[in-house]
């Protein structure tokens, strides 16, 4: 199997980023490829609920826990103070997939589209210092770049400019 071709979404927080990735994610099914998803955060998260079966399972200590049924199955696996995963033990446990799209992660040496908001916190931009960084999506016009520069709401043409970025047609369907 071929692996999938990796295109990231990289901003500061409330850049726009996740609102990209979830569009981003429609449209290129839609296309018929298949989509894997990998989000990165910054702060401690859970997505078990107190009480339920799995979480006790993990408050045992379990070093992973896997939750089955007829619709989807996630794999709990906790660090308990070890090192978090480089990006590439992430990929290496993902189904095989057409494209993986990355929201965060800045840092790592990747394809991909800066997220930019008026309303985000930090407006400093990351591309004059990030040479994997391909193009923008802002909410405001950006004029002090040579990289292309897309409306962030523009999710055909940021989908089009991925999957030729990716050496991949526009549509997979016939």
């Amino acid at each position: 199997m071929t692996p999938p071709k990796i295109f990231g979404i990289a901003g500061w927080k409330n850049s726009g980023k996740t609102g990209l990735a979830v569009r981003l994610a429609t449209e290129l099914i839609a296309r018929g490829y298949t989509i894997s998803t990998i989000k990165h955060a910054h702060h401690d998260f859970d997505i078990d609920k107190i009480g339920a079966d799995s979480f006790r399972h993990r408050e045992a200590g379990a070093h992973e826990v896997t939750i089955v049924s007829g619709t989807r199955y996630a794999i709990m696996h906790e660090l308990r103070g070890a090192p978090e995963p480089t990006l590439n033990e992430v990929l290496a446990r993902l189904a095989p997939c057409d494209i993986v799209l990355i929201e965060g992660y800045k840092r790592e040496p990747v394809p991909k589209i800066e997220a930019r908001r008026l309303e985000s916190k930090n407006r400093e931009p990351l591309a004059p210092t990030d040479p994997h960084i391909a193009a923008i999506a802002a909410d405001h016009p950006v004029t002090d770049t040579d990289l292309p520069v897309f409306d962030l709401d523009d999710t055909l043409s940021v989908a089009d400019f991925i999957l030729d970025a990716l050496a991949m047609a526009r549509s997979k369907r016939t």
